[in-house]
């Protein structure tokens, strides 16, 4: 944690340096290494790499440009016995910038810098510097940063690295995720879509709106076995007996052999259709690498062995203790005036929606009692992994989260819903998200406007 909290101490210190610009330019930017203010505030172990200078519509992520002036620095901090983690912090020119600092993280197995998230943030309008940084590894050394059976990954094997990849890190929308490959027999897309529509069409109004999107999956009571198929049905209209093992396997989750022991949340009905990841891709990228390189160290290590008894200790005391970090003490982070904005999809494909219910109930139990003064879910019907689910094109899947936390932290002002706009369909849909456990109540007429919804 300490690596985390230099990165952000420093990369904080260094945003300030647009206000100690007058009028920041190309010039005052290439010369930054050398500026008072850089030097007097950097900590002795970072070192600084370049900067460049970007006018407007000069820097280009994906066709995406910076709508403002900015400085973009790059700098590195070493740790551990031979490790670096480089960052890229960019300053808006003084004139936009509101003194507001934001980090922006980055997915999967990490070890590169996500630009175009971090022009997203930029270009918001809210006067922010934005950094970001690799997370302590690099991508291009770890097989592009993508995980796959039989691939060597060096920094699974660095318990330093593996600490800055995840234990080290802020995350503060959807939690980790743990995957495993069903022993059963796999469903086809067909069959998910069946799963899917089914649920829709027992659950879909009972939020008293016919949209296709499940406004709370908990309170959805669907027997699974009533797809069950029966004397001479075809089987493209039911799920036989070993496709609802299958299905019933993903619901409950992975659990021990040896006590039933519960050891991940369950998915939520309504993703199934999302599901295909989680049947052997997922598992592919993430579980198996990790299993093969940092729980094994052995590439040749067949996942389908794993011991679902005595191979969970293990792989919690190789691994757990690393990139797992879910305690419900925060107390540091709450009395430093932190304010948590968390939200997370019902449709995620790639971790269980439930998850981060059950950590809130945690800090909550924790802290003996209501939390809302400082920490806030927002649950996203028909929402993906940090925006939308391919299955739920008419889902708004821009969350207004960062304007909602800025009135929170500065003005006081508690989040009481989250605008959601931009479906993948091209419609112009909105929806308000609710603080959980508040959920949207359709008040007016138009179903497709947020305004005409109440948190209740």
């Amino acid at each position: 944690m300490e690596l985390f909290i230099l990165a952000l101490f420093l990369l904080s210190s260094l945003a300030h340096l647009s206000n100690a610009w007058p009028q920041p330019h190309q010039q005052r930017c290439s010369t930054l290494s050398h500026h008072p203010f850089f030097l007097q505030n950097t900590h002795s172990s970072a070192k600084f790499l370049k900067s460049t200078y970007y006018p407007a519509k000069a820097l280009n992520a994906t066709n995406t440009f910076n709508e403002i002036p900015l400085c973009e620095i790059y700098g590195s901090i070493p740790y551990g016995s031979n490790n670096t983690l480089t960052f890229v912090l960019w300053l808006p020119d003084q004139p936009h910038y509101n003194d507001r600092f934001l980090a922006v993280g980055n997915g999967g197995m990490a070890g590169y810098i996500d630009y175009v998230q971090m022009l997203s943030q930029f270009n918001t309008g809210l006067g922010v510097a934005v950094a970001s940084s690799d997370a302590g590894h690099s991508a291009l050394l770890n097989n592009v940063g993508m995980g796959a059976p039989g691939v060597y990954l060096p920094y699974l094997h660095d318990r330093d690295q593996v600490q800055a990849w995840i234990h080290d890190a802020i995350s503060l929308f959807t939690p980790t995720a743990k995957h495993s490959n069903t022993t059963e027999t796999k469903l086809t897309q067909a069959e998910l879509n069946l799963m899917t529509n089914a649920v829709l069409d027992v659950c879909d109004e009972i939020d008293g709106v016919k949209d296709r999107v499940i406004e709370d999956p908990l309170k959805c009571h669907f027997d699974i076995d009533t797809l069950a198929c029966k004397p001479n049905q075809q089987s493209t209209t039911c799920l036989t007996p070993s496709k609802l093992a299958s299905a019933k396997a993903i619901y409950a989750g992975p659990r021990r052999s040896d006590n039933g022991k519960e050891l991940y949340a369950p998915f939520a009905l309504g993703s199934e259709i999302e599901w295909a990841l989680q049947e052997g891709p997922l598992a592919s990228a993430f579980s198996i690498p990790i299993l093969q390189n940092l729980v094994y160290d052995d590439l040749s290590y067949d996942a389908n062995t794993f011991n679902w008894a005595s191979d969970v200790d293990t792989l919690d005391a190789r691994a757990g203790t690393l990139i797992d970090e879910n305690s419900p003490n925060l107390s540091t982070y709450r009395n430093c005036g932190g304010k948590l904005l968390v939200s997370q999809g019902w449709a995620d494909p790639y971790n269980a929606a439930e998850l981060p219910i059950r950590h809130l109930q945690d800090i909550q139990s924790f802290f003996h009692g209501d939390i809302s003064d400082w920490y806030r879910l927002f649950m996203v019907p028909g929402g993906g992994h940090c925006g939308a689910a391919s299955y739920y094109p008419q889902v708004p899947a821009t969350y207004h989260v960062l304007e909602k936390l800025v009135e929170w932290v500065e003005r006081g002002v508690p989040p009481e819903s989250v605008l959601s706009s931009g479906p993948p369909d091209g419609s112009n849909t909105t929806r308000k998200l609710c603080p959980w456990p508040q959920t949207a109540s359709l008040v007016g007429r138009d179903s497709d406007d947020a305004a005409d919804y109440v948190c209740q």
